[in-house]
């Protein structure tokens, strides 16, 4: 991607401008963002995604007794008629179902693809919204369809609302408001508050940006490591020849706890296995993803497109791919790298590849990871 490029997407900045100016700084309200933007996902067509299984989705009330929150699957008979105000459904993920969609967050990658998460479709009718709110991601809002108001704040009082089942804000305060129509964009850092109420039917695009959490990544790491820490550190025996008597036997020996670090020392001391681990970890795919095996070996002489739901990652030494990594080097991890960047590599590209490199695409063919770019265009 050419990042001195201006785009209109980012209302005449270019990447490296928003990126410096605004991503995770401050707000960013965008009109025309996409001129003349129409949604390729209509209203029947999210009400029917929201009825399948392995689809997250939510449905959100706010009537006279409070609000209410119901999660999918969401048959069509369960939804309030869209005559009725103030409720709107939320539909995850959606770039993992629809190739329109995924296509569309392929224009925000000027962010890397590890921060890159999903997009999330909302549809609501007149009044409906899930109330004011902060979030722990970047996230840019879309306007898709009809209108949406939003108020915006820097909160800092960000306690909510008890005995609710959404993260309302208690003590909400707007700084600024905005009506966007279709096209529109509104970029917004983490714990920015917002508040978005639909004037009339509307249906908003939010593209969110995945945010670990330390805790959650140390989790992660460490029982990575502890799934390679046998082989990695080895089996040696804890020895003490010249361990006194116990005095007091319930004492834990410090030798033994000097042993431990040490095992955990060995355990760390590949200076590339945590890459590998968070490389694996940030390309893990969701739980509710699967794949569409084939039984064929498929002709891959004409190239290859990515499947929209395969994540695909590399650094310097390794390729990552659906939560697997390998070793790679020279043209072959040249030509692997541009299909993560790409998402697809040609016919020459491929036939260039290694033995090993092309019996791997293969397997990954077989997956359902990947497809002959022939059938897959762009």
């Amino acid at each position: 991607m050419n990042t001195e490029q201006p785009l209109a997407l980012l209302g005449g900045l270019t990447p490296s401008q928003f990126m410096k100016r605004y991503w995770q700084k401050k707000p960013l309200l965008v009109r025309n963002a996409i001129p003349g933007f129409s949604p390729c996902v209509g209203r029947a067509e999210l009400v029917a995604l929201a009825g399948e299984e392995g689809v997250e989705s939510r449905l959100i009330i706010d009537s006279d007794k409070g609000w209410k929150m119901k999660h999918g699957p969401l048959l069509k008979r369960s939804l309030p008629p869209f005559s009725q105000k103030k409720w709107t459904f939320l539909v995850q993920g959606v770039d993992l179902h629809h190739d329109g969609v995924h296509a569309l967050m392929q224009q925000f990658r000027f962010v890397p693809d590890a921060r890159l998460d999903d997009v999330m479709i909302s549809y609501a009718t007149d009044g409906g919204g899930v109330g004011p709110h902060f979030d722990s991601y970047d996230v840019f809002l879309l306007q898709a369809h009809g209108q949406r108001k939003w108020r915006i704040g820097r909160q800092k009082d960000l306690s909510l609302q008890p005995g609710v089942p959404l993260k309302i804000l208690q003590n909400f305060e707007a700084e600024e408001e905005f009506v966007l129509n279709p096209g529109d964009m509104l970029y917004l850092p983490p714990k920015y508050a917002h508040d978005g109420i639909a004037q009339g039917e509307c249906m908003t695009w939010s593209i969110g940006f995945r945010s670990p959490q330390e805790g959650e990544l140390a989790r992660e790491l460490l029982l990575g490591l502890a799934d390679e820490a046998f082989d990695g550190v080895g089996d040696a025996l804890y020895r003490d020849p010249k361990q006194p008597a116990a005095i007091a036997p319930a004492a834990m020996p410090p030798q033994l706890g000097d042993f431990a670090r040490q095992a955990i020392a060995k355990a760390l001391n590949n200076p590339h296995l945590i890459d590998s681990l968070l490389g694996e970890y940030l390309t893990e795919p969701k739980a509710q993803v699967w794949f569409d095996p084939v039984e064929d070996e498929p002709d891959l002489s004409v190239g290859v497109q990515l499947d929209r739901r395969t994540k695909m990652m590399y650094d310097e030494r390794h390729i990552f791919i659906n939560g697997e990594s390998f070793r790679v080097a020279g043209k072959d991890a040249m030509n692997l790298r541009a299909l993560a960047d790409l998402r697809e590599l040609s016919g020459p590209a491929w036939r260039s590849l290694s033995k090993n490199a092309k019996e791997a695409l293969v397997d990954w063919a077989l997956a359902g990871w990947l497809y002959p770019r022939q059938n897959h265009p762009l």
